[in-house]
Formats: structure tokens, C-alpha cells, sequence
């Protein structure tokens, strides 16, 4: 399983114009690790207390959820 390296993410983020943070996350494991499968994604910050943190803000319960709000964002 991957761990998100969140020094890394802190880089990706200052060259960032986006705001939110759940979706500047998704753009990190897109870019960083090469994930793009909503499901995938969805593990892997469930399994990060940060991650989780950013899920349960936006209430998303599910991979499905995610996919929801990555292809709304």
C-alpha cells in the first residue's frame, strides 16, 4: 500500500493555483505516483489519517463519492 508522502505533496502544493486541498491531494497522487483510478485513490487516503480527514469534510463515504466529486471539480 502506499503511504502518501505529505512533503512532497507540500512541494506540489506551492505550485499550485487550486484551493481545496482533497482535490490538490488527487492531482498530487495523479502526478506523484501515477494513480488515476478513483478506487485507488479512495484506499489509499482512507488508509492516511490526513486523507481520511479530507474525506470525511466533504463526507465522501465511498469510491464513489470520489469519483463523483473528482469529475464535478
Amino acid at each position: 500500500m502506499i503511504k502518501i508522502n505529505w512533503e512532497e505533496y507540500k512541494e506540489f502544493r506551492k505550485y499550485s493555483n487550486k484551493e481545496d486541498r482533497l482535490q490538490l491531494a488527487i492531482d498530487f497522487m495523479k502526478s506523484y505516483y501515477n494513480i488515476i483510478s478513483p478506487i485507488d485513490i479512495y484506499e489509499i487516503l482512507t488508509n492516511d489519517d490526513i486523507g481520511q480527514m479530507l474525506l470525511d469534510k466533504r463526507e465522501i463515504t465511498d469510491a464513489e463519492g470520489l469519483e463523483t466529486f473528482m469529475f464535478k471539480s
